[in-house]
C-alpha cells in the first residue's frame, strides 16, 4: 500500500508566530503534508516572507498581522480566517517573546507583556479556533512550551511562568474539548537554534550545553516534525500530552 505523501490535504491550519525560526519550520511542514495555512506574524516583512517561501512551492498561504494578545482582534481575524480558507482544523500557538530581566529588577510590565503575548495570546487563539473546530467535531490545537517551564530559568520568571501556564492550559482544554474530537497538545523544546536563543549570553549557552546528553541544539526543523505529527489524522488517540523536546536536558 502507498502511503498518502499528504496526509494534511484539504486541511487549514494558522501559525502563529511564523514569521521565522520554529514557527516558519512549522508552517513550511504543515505545507508540506498538504495543508493550506495561514501564517501569523506582528513581523509583517518576515510573515509575508514565509508565505511566498510556500507560494513557490506551489503551496496555499495567507499572511495574517494580528496581535495574539489582543483578545478581539484575535476573535474576528480567525472569523475572517475561517471563512476566508473554508474552515481551520489545525491551530498551532508558536507566537511568543521575551523579556529577560532578574525579579528584583524586572517591571511590572515585563511580566505582564510576556505573559500577554505567551499565555494569553494562546488562550485567544485556542478560543478563537475552538469555536470552528467544535462545529465541525474535530480539530488539533498545538502550543509551544518550553523546558525551562520545568527546570526553571535564573532572569525568566515571567517567561517560564507563562511557559508553565500554557502546560496547565493545554491539559483542561483537552479534557473540554475532547467530546468534539479535537486533541490538545504541547511541545517543550529545549535549547533551538533560532533568533530568540542567539540572544543567550555565550557563558550560559556553554553551560547549558554541558547538560545537554545528546550534545548539540535542536534545529526548528525537528521541532515541526513533532508538531506535524501531532496533526496527522493517526495521533488523534493523544491529546493533554507535553512532547520533551530537548536532547535529554529533562528526563521527567
Amino acid at each position: 500500500m502507498l502511503m498518502n505523501s499528504k496526509p494534511l490535504s484539504g486541511q487549514r491550519a494558522l501559525v502563529t508566530g511564523a514569521g521565522q525560526g520554529i514557527g516558519r519550520a512549522i508552517a513550511l511542514k504543515l505545507f508540506e503534508l498538504g495543508a493550506k495555512v495561514a501564517v501569523n506574524d506582528l513581523n509583517e516583512p518576515a510573515g509575508k516572507e514565509t508565505v511566498s517561501l510556500i507560494e513557490a512551492k506551489g503551496g496555499c498561504a495567507v499572511f495574517c498581522g494580528f496581535s495574539v494578545a489582543e483578545y478581539q482582534r484575535v476573535q474576528e481575524e480567525v472569523k475572517k480566517l475561517e471563512k476566508e480558507l473554508a474552515g481551520l482544523e489545525i491551530l498551532v500557538n508558536n507566537a511568543g517573546i521575551t523579556r529577560d530581566q532578574i525579579l528584583p529588577r524586572m517591571k511590572p510590565e515585563q511580566w505582564q507583556e510576556v505573559i500577554a503575548v505567551n499565555l494569553t495570546g494562546a488562550f485567544n487563539c485556542a478560543r478563537a479556533a475552538s469555536r470552528v473546530m467544535v462545529k465541525r467535531h474535530y480539530g488539533r490545537i498545538i502550543s509551544l512550551s518550553s523546558v525551562v517551564a520545568y527546570l526553571g530559568q535564573a532572569g525568566q520568571a515571567n517567561y517560564a511562568a507563562s511557559k508553565a501556564g500554557i502546560i496547565g492550559l493545554t491539559r483542561s482544554l483537552a479534557l473540554e474539548l475532547a467530546p468534539y474530537q479535537i486533541t490538545v497538545n504541547a511541545i517543550a523544546p529545549g535549547l533551538i537554534e533560532t533568533a530568540m536563543t542567539e540572544k543567550i549570553p555565550e557563558a550560559m549557552r556553554k553551560e547549558i550545553m554541558k547538560r545537554i546528553p545528546l550534545g548539540r541544539p535542536g534545529r526548528p526543523e525537528e521541532v515541526a516534525e513533532a508538531a506535524a505529527f501531532l496533526c496527522l489524522p493517526g495521533s488523534g488517540y493523544i491529546t493533554g500530552q507535553v512532547i520533551h523536546l530537548n536532547g535529554g536536558l529533562y528526563l521527567g
